[in-house]
């Protein structure tokens, strides 16, 4: 079968830009490995999605039915229970292998939308020592338990991670009856959304340790206890602080990984700080034909903006192709990243949408963007912190000349 696009994955990025391509005239191949669509949407029972698109808190499946609504009327193929084992460049097109239940199937796209998202960091990621029992598990893999399954992991509880969706499953298992023994952080700040810390924690009580982790786990065939170490300012155990915490369940909420196994089998250059591909304004990666978006191009803190680059790369691969004229954005002070990194002048530079994180927990600060040394925008922030992403619209066709593009955060 031949398409005009096709869209790898089927959660809030995939659907978007699933639907944005029809809407331009593309026909869209869109390939999910579960059997329904939505992704991780369809566990995350809690409220607080589509405050910024909508208006209102929807929970996670309200939120992922808006746009699966939408896409019944769209000109999308959608292939559930599929999982693509290889993409290949022919000579203008890309040919896709995927299995479904009815075999090996195969298409030809003229492009590639990657909405893989991300995965979770296990007890293997981060070298938890000790033994190999029952009772470890991803945040993640929690929630399907509890939200899908119905089924409890454990009744005393230790959660690694002060992450958002490591500080949503403190609450959620409070409120099922678990007794949640505390929240451990590596660092010396929450990685959590600031109104997660005192919405998940604060409101029930539920103590929050930093500067903490987890060294070893105890057990036969259950999880019995977890030895916890004191950590240095570069996360390393201190020898002497260990403590045993009596626990029969661990929860790993150690960070997300942007899923790029497709995009490197493609020679899609990844970035180091945000693990996912580096790209234009219009989401195209540097490879021609192949666009990223959503958690798989960088981990976002809200599914709004999930779905916002989902249809800026939907919107742009039904565009005719011409020749791309790349200019780098570099980025100066204490920035962990910048998305976009790259500018394409030979296309749409007017509002162009960036998204960026500080490095660390800064006060007075102002973010200005450059081009050929002249400041095109400024903004100042009283405080940023790494867990909340800042969003900006810059616009690029305020510049006299377009030459070097530099983003720089520096003291107010």
């Amino acid at each position: 079968m031949k398409y005009d696009v096709a869209v790898i994955g089927g959660g809030p990025a995939g659907l978007a830009a699933a639907i944005k391509a029809s809407e331009g005239g593309a026909s869209v191949l869109l390939i999910e490995r579960e059997a329904r669509l939505g992704g991780i949407l369809k566990q995350c029972i809690h409220d607080g999605f589509g405050v910024v698109r909508f208006g209102e808190k929807l929970s996670g499946p309200e939120y992922a039915y808006r746009f699966i609504e939408r896409l019944k009327a769209a000109n999308v193929q959608v292939s559930l229970f599929s999982f693509v084992t290889s993409a290949v460049k022919l000579s203008d097109t890309y040919k896709i292998t995927y299995v479904c239940k009815d075999g090996v199937k195969y298409a030809e796209c003229s492009k590639i939308i990657l909405a893989t998202g991300c995965r979770e960091r296990t007890r293997n990621g981060i070298s938890i020592h000790g033994d190999r029992c029952a009772g470890v598990y991803t945040a993640g893999a929690a929630q399907n338990l509890v939200n899908i399954l119905g089924v409890m992991p454990g009744k005393r509880i230790v959660i690694l991670g002060s992450g958002d969706i490591g500080l949503i499953m403190a609450r959620r298992l409070t409120l099922e009856g678990a007794k949640v023994v505390g929240v451990y952080e590596a660092k010396s700040t929450p990685s959590g959304l600031t109104r997660n810390i005192h919405q998940c924690l604060h409101d029930f009580d539920i103590p929050l340790y930093l500067s903490k982790t987890v060294t070893r786990v105890f057990g036969q065939s259950r999880l019995e206890k977890v030895e916890i170490s004191d950590v240095d300012e570069r996360m390393r155990s201190i020898a002497g602080t260990e403590q045993l915490v009596d626990c029969d369940c661990l929860v790993l909420a150690v960070g997300l990984i942007p899923e790029n196994e497709l995009a490197r089998t493609l020679n899609v250059p990844l970035n180091k700080a945000t693990k996912g591909a580096t790209v234009d304004q219009n989401c195209q990666t540097l490879v021609d034909g192949i666009y990223a978006c959503g958690n798989a191009l960088h981990v976002n803190d809200l599914v709004d903006y999930v779905s916002e680059s989902g249809e800026i790369a939907g919107a742009h691969v039904t565009l005719q192709k011409t020749e791309r004229n790349l200019l780098p954005i570099t980025t100066e002070g204490k920035l962990l990243y910048v998305v976009p990194q790259m500018l394409d002048t030979n296309s749409d530079f007017g509002n162009v949408v960036m998204y960026f994180r500080a490095s660390e927990e800064l006060t007075n600060q102002r973010l200005t963007v450059t081009a050929c040394g002249e400041t095109i925008f400024s903004k100042t922030y009283a405080k940023l912190l790494p867990p909340e992403m800042e969003r900006i619209t810059v616009d690029f066709g305020k510049a006299r000349a377009l030459g070097e593009l530099t983003v720089r955060l520096e003291d107010k």
